[in-house]
């Protein structure tokens, strides 16, 4: 599959998917919907606090592209001196990155390879099963909480608790792609806190946080699931950052280059590779060219220290009240958060951008204060952290696929490059025309009510106040969940490996503590179907198992397309599928029978 044949077309097809991908990344994470538009007199106004206009912005085209040029950049240099540790020394899955490599490849193999025209066969038929699944999924959501998605295939109470099977084809391929202790320590991470921590909390409503709260907001049960979900993955995170800073300056002293190449957990023997390992051919070809093209790190850390520096020169220019020591601070401790993110990407699949935005709304927003723009300078901290760590994520999510196809790096982060300057001009363009479009744009109660605008602000006005505005025993939490994670890891690291990789991983737990429990139930059937069809048969499986699960992961992701192309067109779907108990059941029939 690794011929040369196919090796320029695997290139150009993987450095366009990195463009498009970047393309993509802007225009969901420019904060059009959430964090950019949250600054302006519009959800303003429907806001309880912060009307003044040291804490508005209105969007103008203008200053949304000079911002995201500013912020989008920065995160591209931020991991590309990590990439060889990330990507070949820890293993690291990125299944998205592998599910598109196993495509690209299977489109250029040669037409002789029996095997790979199999391999293609079993991808394509999955493929197709998995769009028309999503397909026919779309029938039944006419209206919210509609369609399979929603199924409760657990029970009414446990899909409360977000615990039940929502049909996701892709899911259950990257449970078929990930590691069997990644899918494990997920679905621990639900049950502790979807099954037993989140009930045992909302019992002390009334107690620990008012009664009256909403859901969503983090005055209540939301912070719990929000700032212990991020303790997670910063002490995980953390414990890993030192551990590989550790190791590269030992690796520097002896001059020994293998003693910087310390295997995470994830890895197929939890030991660190030595030079007697049996490597596969193809994998020593993929480590050639992934290594043969260099990225030099003076590029790596020269762009991170200029761009920093234009930021923090221009930034203050757009936002007078985001002062360029907040930005300095917020560049000092982003690579640190970026690994953590790309890092839980490379387990999971899941990227928590917008958890990260999260805690940069909190600590910037309560050092500015509400009396100096506060608001506006927790959303703009917010866009900055979110663009770093998100960015570095997809571009290590990116090089995972041009290192299975034997993609030049170099060439992927140019493309890379070009497309995060494609997203930051044509996003901007796109949304201001939809502004100017509809005048009633963010208005509760219209048809484009951007809700996610209106939360990010009130969490800018609760972040005001620090964390000390947060519910009683949260940061206490925070604290302890944050050393058990250094403690889990620690434990990892000295006990026998037939011990320690039985350990769950607290970074794979922490993702469902916000997020929830559904898609760990997916990750952890994708498991248990791979598992079984290995004690069936394991070569088959071995052979086949990734075509499957690449298959079901594109054709979902293919199916948004046409989705979206329906939502534009408001093409709606015929019917709404919809669960309820039987007491609510009876109260409708006796409704509808009055």
């Amino acid at each position: 599959m690794l011929s040369a044949d196919g090796k320029s077309k695997l290139r150009l097809g993987c450095c366009v998917c990195g463009s498009t991908d970047k393309l993509k990344w802007t225009s969901l994470l420019g904060g059009f919907g959430s964090y950019l538009f949250g600054m302006s007199e519009t959800i303003a106004k429907q806001a309880t606090e912060a009307k003044d206009a040291q804490n508005i912005k209105d969007p103008h085209l203008g200053w949304m592209i000079g911002f995201l040029f500013l912020v989008s950049f920065i995160g591209l240099f931020a991991l590309v001196p990590l990439r060889k540790i990330m990507i070949v020394d820890y293993k690291l899955t990125y299944p998205s990155g592998t599910a598109t490599a196993y495509l690209i490849n299977g489109f250029h193999t040669p037409e002789g390879a029996k095997l790979a025209k199999k391999q293609v066969k079993t991808l394509g038929k999955y493929f197709l099963f998995s769009f028309f699944w999503g397909f026919f999924q779309w029938f039944y959501t006419a209206g919210d909480d509609c369609g399979f998605k929603n199924f409760p295939t657990l029970g009414l109470e446990a899909y409360n608790n977000r615990f039940f099977f929502d049909f996701s084809p892709t899911y259950v391929g990257v449970g078929m792609i990930c590691p069997y202790i990644v899918n494990v320590s997920v679905l621990l991470g639900g049950i502790l806190s979807w099954g037993v921590m989140w009930p045992l909390i909302a019992k002390k409503k009334g107690s620990w946080y008012p009664a009256d709260i909403s859901g969503t907001s983090l005055h209540g049960l939301q912070a719990y699931r929000v700032f212990i979900s991020i303790a997670l993955i910063l002490g995980d995170g953390l414990y890993n950052f030192l551990k590989v800073l550790i190791r590269t300056i030992a690796g520097f002293i002896s001059m020994v280059q293998n003693d910087s190449k310390g295997m995470l957990p994830v890895s197929d023997n939890g030991m660190s590779m030595s030079t007697t390992e049996a490597v596969s051919f193809d994998d020593e070809r993929r480590t050639e060219i992934f290594l043969k093209d260099q990225i030099p790190k003076s590029v790596a850390y020269g762009g991170y220290v200029v761009v920093a520096a234009l930021s923090i020169g221009t930034l203050p220019e757009i936002f007078p009240q985001l002062k360029w020591y907040y930005i300095l601070v917020a560049y000092v401790i982003a690579p640190v958060l970026a690994f953590c993110n790309a890092y839980g990407s490379g387990l999971t699949d899941w990227s928590l951008a917008s958890t990260y935005g999260k805690l940069a709304i909190f600590v910037f927003g309560a050092w500015a204060g509400l009396s100096h723009g506060g608001v506006l300078v927790g959303l703009a901290a917010c866009g900055v952290m979110m663009s770093i760590v998100s960015t570095a994520s997809d571009l290590m999510q990116d090089f995972k696929t041009g290192y299975l196809t034997l993609a030049s790096p170099r060439s992927m982060f140019i493309s890379q490059v070009i497309g995060t300057g494609m997203g930051c001009v044509i996003a901007p363009c796109v949304f201001w025309l939809f502004y100017k479009a509809f005048s009633d744009i963010g208005t509760s109660g219209t048809e484009y009510p951007a809700p996610y605008a209106i939360v990010y602000r009130n969490m800018a006005i609760l972040g005001v106040d620090g964390f000390n505005s947060l519910p009683e025993n949260c940061l206490t939490l925070c604290y302890i969940f944050f050393a058990a994670a250094i403690a889990i890891n620690l434990i990892r690291d000295l006990a026998p490996h037939k011990v320690s990789r039985f350990i769950p991983l607290p970074m794979a737990m922490a993702i469902p503590f916000y997020i929830g429990s559904y898609f760990a139930i997916d990750m952890f059937l994708g498991s248990v179907i791979l598992f079984i069809w290995e004690k069936l048969n394991k070569a088959k499986a071995d052979a086949f198992g990734p075509a499957v699960a690449s298959g079901l992961i594109c054709g979902d992701g293919i199916w948004t397309l046409p989705q979206s192309i329906l939502a534009l067109a408001k093409v709606k779907p015929p019917i709404c599928m919809k669960f309820l108990s039987r007491a609510a059941n009876a109260k409708v029939d006796s409704f509808l029978a009055g």
